[in-house]
This record gives structure tokens, C-alpha cells and sequence, in this order.
């Protein structure tokens, strides 16, 4: 099988090293283009993949074609390679608000097309990708693009009403955790802890309290009423939490995204 990414940037990069790494496939099955040689040069030393600045010699050298740039970029690319890209071969995006219909309609022909959402944590084999596939698309594709993306993360089929949610809840959620875990290490260092120590502290609290929901199956509010003492010093700290808005902060900040993702 033959994989092409069209964009070479940090998502497209994560995204091919996960699927070298897990041995899904080799670097002679990877061809990827992007408009910035420098990327390109990047990816060509560093993954031993090979490398295109033409688009449509990637669109017809893959099976299975990612189109890893930016929404605004969308309509231009599949202009340029809607004419090599035929029935058999699949077109996955990672572009919020890009919906199915819009990109059918931009490919003027019917195209197998699975609509995506993956997220950084690619990078280290740990993604989430939300998955939707058009009418075109058999059960036997579906099984096989979540084969190759297994090789960075986790995936699950959802409905397209819920794509911009994923976008929310897990495409860019990486950047609300980041910002938990460094403030959790300032404070940390306002106490005098040194920082690099901080940051690993808090890092793994976070790593061990996600996986910790995903293997024991409880409740995220059971698993937090565990560590809350009567009287103790972690309910103390829920309190100032619920104080401060952490929920509603929370909640405002997704939403926005969501609402973001619908527009673009």
C-alpha cells in the first residue's frame, strides 16, 4: 500500500512518524510534497521517505492521498489533483469545518473521502483521530486507513455532526492540557521546586490520571472523589478550582473552538 501526504508541516510530519515507527509501512511507501522545500528536506532526512514538490505526482503515486494543510488551502490542492485522483483511491482530510459535501463538490466527481481530525500527540504514538467517511467509501477502506492511522494513535467513527466537536474535545485540546501543565509547574516552582523537575511532576500527574480514566473505565468524578481526603488538602484544592471557573472555563473554551471550527 502506497501513502501520500500532501503538506509536510507539523501535523503531516507526526502523523508519518507513527506510521514509520509502528511498521505500518516503509519509507518506500511514503511520498510526501509540501510548497516549503525546507519542510520537505526535513521529512526526506529525517524519515528516509520520498519526497515531491508536484502534488499530483503524490496524489498519483498513493493509495490512500492525506491532505495535511490548512482549510484555506483546501480548494486550491483539490483543484490541482482532482484529476488524478480516481475511484480507487481514498482522500483523507484533517481540515475542521471542510465537510464532506463541500469537498465533493470541490472534486466535482464522486471521490472516496474520510473526513478526519487527529491531534499532535500523533507525535508520540498517543493521537485521537475522529473518523467519518462519505457514501463511496466500503467497510473495507475504512478498515484500512484506521489500520495505517492506528500506527499514531487511537481512532473511532463518528458522525459528521460531530466532527467540529472532536475538533474541540480532542483536535485541539493538546493546547488546553499544555497550558494546564505549565501552570501546574509554575506554581510548582513558586514553591520552590526547580523547574525541568516541575514540569515532569506535573506531566506525568496528567499521563497517569488520563490513563488511569481509560483502563479502570470509572468515572472521571469518582476517580477525583478517590483522591479527595475529608478535610484533606486535595478537596481544598477542588474548592479554589470551582471557585476560580475552572469547569465553565472550560466549557466557554471549547465551545468557542467548536463555533470556530463550523465557520471555517
Amino acid at each position: 500500500m502506497k501513502i501520500g501526504f500532501i503538506g509536510s508541516g507539523n501535523m503531516g510530519s507526526a502523523m508519518m512518524q507513527g506510521i514509520l515507527a509502528s511498521g505500518k509501512c516503509t519509507e518506500d511507501e511514503i511520498m510526501a510534497s509540501d510548497t516549503m522545500a525546507g519542510a520537505l528536506t526535513a521529512v526526506e532526512e529525517n524519515l528516509g521517505i520520498m519526497t515531491s514538490m508536484d502534488n499530483k505526482i503524490v496524489a498519483s503515486f498513493a493509495d490512500v492521498v492525506f491532505l495535511a494543510v490548512k482549510p484555506q488551502y483546501y480548494q486550491e490542492i483539490i483543484e490541482e489533483i482532482r484529476d488524478v485522483v480516481t475511484l480507487d483511491k481514498i482522500v483523507v482530510t484533517i481540515a475542521p469545518g471542510k465537510t464532506l459535501e463541500w469537498l465533493q463538490e470541490i472534486f466535482v466527481k464522486p471521490v472516496k473521502i474520510i473526513r478526519t481530525m487527529p491531534n499532535t500527540p500523533a507525535m508520540v504514538r498517543e493521537g485521537m483521530m475522529g473518523m467519518c467517511p462519505n457514501e463511496h467509501v466500503s467497510k473495507e477502506d475504512i478498515a484500512l486507513v484506521r489500520d495505517v492511522c492506528s500506527g499514531f494513535g487511537s481512532t473511532e467513527i463518528v458522525g459528521e455532526n460531530l466532527m467540529d466537536v472532536v475538533t474541540a474535545v480532542s483536535g485541539s485540546s493538546p493546547a488546553y492540557v499544555f497550558m494546564f501543565i505549565e501552570a501546574m509547574a509554575d506554581a510548582a516552582v513558586a514553591e520552590g521546586m526547580p523547574r525541568a523537575q516541575a514540569y515532569k511532576f506535573a506531566a506525568q500527574a496528567v499521563l497517569g490520571s488520563a490513563k488511569m480514566v481509560l483502563e479502570t473505565g470509572k468515572h472521571p468524578g469518582e476517580l477525583k472523589d478517590m483522591v479527595c481526603s475529608p478535610g484533606g488538602t486535595t478537596i481544598e484544592a477542588v474548592r479554589v478550582l470551582e471557585e476560580k471557573g475552572l469547569r465553565s472555563a472550560v466549557f466557554e473554551a471549547m465551545k468557542a473552538c467548536a463555533d470556530k471550527a463550523r465557520g471555517m
